[in-house]
C-alpha cells in the first residue's frame, strides 16, 4: 500500500508541475531541480548568492531564496524649472509613480534548497501553485555554471 500511495503522490506532483510550468524560465526552474544535485555549498553560494532564510534539522540545512515580483509602486517626487517667453517659473511636484511588469515576473517565489551532511544539495523544491516561471530567477545563476 505504501508504494502505491508513492506512486500515486509523485503521479500528483508531477501533474501540478506541468500546470505551474507556464512561460519563460520554467524550463531552467525544471532543469535545477536536476542538475543542482551534488552541487557543493559554496557553489550554490557563488551562483545564487546568500539565502534569505536558513534552517538547520537532523543534519540537513535548508536554505531559502526569495524572488520578489517585479514592478511595484511607491512615492517619488520631482522638480521642475521652467523659463520661456519672458517669463520664468519653478516648482516642487509630489506624485505617485507605479511601474508594471512587463517580461519580468508578476508573483514571486521561493525556492528550498535542501543540503545534506556532506554539504552538497540534495534538493530543490518549489511551492505549490506558483509558476516556476517565478523562480527561475533565482536557480538560473546555478544552471548556467553547471
Amino acid at each position: 500500500m505504501g508504494v502505491r500511495v508513492s506512486g500515486v503522490l509523485l503521479g500528483l506532483s508531477v501533474v501540478v508541475l506541468a500546470a505551474c510550468a507556464t512561460g519563460p524560465g520554467a524550463e531552467v526552474a525544471q532543469r535545477a531541480q536536476t542538475e543542482l544535485v551534488g552541487m557543493p555549498k559554496d557553489r550554490l553560494l557563488a551562483c545564487a548568492g546568500v539565502p534569505e532564510r536558513q534552517a538547520s534539522a537532523e543534519g540537513r540545512d535548508y536554505y531559502t531564496y526569495v524572488a520578489r515580483p517585479s514592478g511595484g509602486y511607491g512615492p517619488s517626487s520631482g522638480l521642475g524649472i521652467g523659463a520661456g517667453g519672458g517669463s520664468f517659473g519653478s516648482g516642487v511636484g509630489l506624485g505617485l509613480g507605479f511601474s508594471l511588469p512587463v517580461g519580468g515576473t508578476s508573483t514571486g517565489c521561493e525556492v528550498t534548497v535542501v543540503l545534506g551532511r556532506g554539504g552538497a544539495v540534495e534538493q530543490v523544491s518549489y511551492p505549490a501553485g506558483v509558476s516556476l516561471s517565478a523562480c527561475a530567477p533565482i536557480v538560473e545563476n546555478c544552471v548556467r555554471s553547471r
